[in-house]
């Protein structure tokens, strides 16, 4: 299957198609229709019941703007930046790296500094997609990914759209910490819209503007907090570690998650989630031969980042990441902690009090007043600074802080410093991040690329998408044989009396039986129940993959789908437990 060909379907049976086409469309921006919003919602679902309520995590929902210094602190105004080429000749712009993606077998180019990638792009006479005008020569820029706004009217204000929904988690970290009890570890999961200005948005919800992220920001205590491996232990693992990737001739590596922990080959936290992510995208449908885990090179690392590995599929012949998962360390929270004015650290209860030695700074600010003016409290506070973190700054005649710039040279006599003995509870301590970041839109793209099939049921061609009945949009289909002697009556009782269940239905009686499976079957339906006029007391029930068909009593069906639907049993368990027709 082709991309192509995936978009069309996606158009034409309601899953998503691209946005404003009333005004000739905008690029990097997707609407999902009545069945893509379903999948979309059952995905959000289940992604929410793995990694949030079955890990003990709990859940936010963080504003889509927020203020500039929000991101001057997280980084991303200075480092959040794809290359950019623009074609001299029709001014259009290109991913620089994608260009030599595409063009050459280098796979990962982004990695590549930017003075390299305008090497490759002579050498090899990249031309523009476009117009076909050679780009050797052409500079390649940085450009930075945020959308940027005001906040209120006037240009005093501003703010951004958020690039990640994890800011919202971390900003507001403070707050979430008392709600924890300032107890670590534990976990905050947030479902939403985040915003990336694309150079050159492409494969349809691959790569857009607008996009949902499924994020969880786990907070730890990085010297004793450890992953209940044994929870995972056993799931065997797809690597392409970062060293196999630089070799000619690399190759993947096998490891259950508690050897890969064993050899040090994934930090432990990172492989915990691995572990988790495998055994989701493996119960919501995503083909385990076209999937991989795949370290990222040093070039390529985020600047939050102190290793990521990235879930990836294969679709349409390229790997494609869908889930970044990152040791953050305590990047995110320090910046916080430096930038604003609030607190990002927990306080650690010590089992028992200490006694510890402490520096300690008592200024004669008789002397610092006349001395260094206006300036006399910042000195004072750059003692008690220096204080904590080199005692041994205090063991001359002088001691040198630095004050907006300036050194500042003050008498130790005059500091006051001395050492005490004091009892002490605990300490502050800054907490690490582990992070599983998943685009929930490419984990749809990739659904249903997997999910596409193509077979000859009665010696006629048919294409199904073959969704797990976890996500599938519709679960059921119910049809009237014909619209006659009310069956179409009874047909619709059946369907109004499934939703009331709780199941996902559509009704249909339009056109011959075959025609109506065959559109349930295109959509992904993983089930049909036919009324017809044999007996009033049973119906006919159709498994879309294997076409086959099992005679059930209706008062049953609630039961026996909702065992179907949960794994409790099988479709051929059902059919071989039937009686002979």
């Amino acid at each position: 299957m082709t991309s192509t060909d995936l978009v069309e379907l996606a158009k034409r049976r309601g899953y998503f198609f691209q946005s404003a086409g009333a005004y000739g469309g905008v690029s990097g921006f997707y609407t999902y229709g009545p069945q893509g919003a379903t999948l979309k919602q059952n995905v959000e679902n289940s992604w929410r019941e793995r990694f949030q309520v079955r890990e003990g995590h709990r859940e936010i929902d963080a504003p889509t703007v927020m203020p500039e210094p929000v991101f001057e602190a997280s980084g991303h105004l200075d480092t959040f930046d794809d290359m950019l080429v623009e074609c001299p000749e029709c001014g259009e712009s290109h991913r620089a790296d994608h260009l030599v993606e595409d063009n050459t077998d280098i796979e990962e180019a982004e990695s590549i500094p930017i003075e390299e990638v305008e090497d490759l792009i002579a050498e090899h006479d990249l031309k523009c997609p476009n117009c076909g005008t050679e780009l050797g020569g052409v500079s390649v820029e940085d450009f930075n990914l945020m959308f940027e706004t005001n906040i209120g009217p006037g240009s005093s204000s501003p703010g951004y759209l958020r690039p990640e929904t994890a800011q919202g988690i971390f900003v507001e970290f403070p707050q979430l910490a008392e709600y924890a009890r300032n107890q670590l570890p534990f976990g905050i999961t947030q479902i939403g819209k985040a915003y990336r200005n694309e150079i050159s948005p492409r494969k349809s919800i691959v790569r857009v503007r607008e996009f949902t992220q499924a994020e969880l920001e786990h907070f730890i205590d990085p010297t004793e907090d450890e992953p209940d491996i044994e929870r995972v232990a056993d799931v065997e693992l797809k690597l392409y570690p970062a060293e196999e990737q630089e070799k000619e001739d690399g190759e993947y590596v096998y490891r259950t998650v508690a050897e890969a922990v064993e050899e040090g080959l994934v930090h432990e936290w990172v492989a915990y989630y691995l572990g988790v992510g495998k055994q989701w995208y493996e119960s919501i449908g995503v083909d385990m031969d076209r999937f991989r885990f795949r370290q990222h090179l040093s070039g390529e690392l985020a600047h939050y980042a102190a290793d990521c590995w990235d879930a990836e599929s294969e679709v349409d012949g390229d790997w494609i990441e869908i889930t970044g998962y990152a040791y953050r360390s305590d990047y995110d929270l320090s910046k916080h902690d430096e930038y604003s004015d609030d607190d990002f650290t927990v306080f650690k209860q010590y089992d028992e009090p200490k006694v510890v030695e402490r520096a300690t700074v008592d200024p004669d600010m008789s002397y610092l007043g006349p001395e260094f003016g206006g300036e006399a409290g910042d000195v004072a506070a750059e003692l008690e600074k220096l204080a904590e973190r080199d005692r041994a700054a205090f063991e001359g005649d002088e001691v040198t802080v630095e004050v907006e710039g300036e050194e500042r040279t003050i008498p130790t006599e005059k500091t006051g410093f001395g050492v005490e003995e004091v009892k002490e509870t605990g300490e502050h301590i800054m907490p690490h991040v582990v992070e599983p970041s998943i685009g929930i839109d490419r984990v749809i793209y990739t659904v249903l690329d997997h999910a596409y099939e193509d077979d000859v049921v009665e010696g006629e061609e048919r294409s199904y998408l073959s969704l797990e009945p976890e996500v599938a949009p519709t679960f059921v289909g119910v049809f009237p044989l014909v619209n006659k002697e009310g069956m179409d009556d009874r047909a619709r009782g059946i369907a109004d009396d499934l939703r009331a269940e709780g199941f996902d239905v559509t009704y249909d009686d339009s056109g011959s039986i075959g025609r109506r499976y065959r559109r349930q079957d295109e959509v992904g339906t993983p089930f049909c129940v036919t009324v017809d006029d044999e007996t009033a007391d049973t119906v006919t029930l159709r498994e879309r993959d294997s076409t086959e068909q099992v005679r059930v009593p209706t008062e049953d069906l609630p039961d026996l789908l909702a065992d179907l639907r949960e794994g409790e049993t099988t479709f051929a368990e059902l059919d071989a437990a039937a009686p002979e027709q």
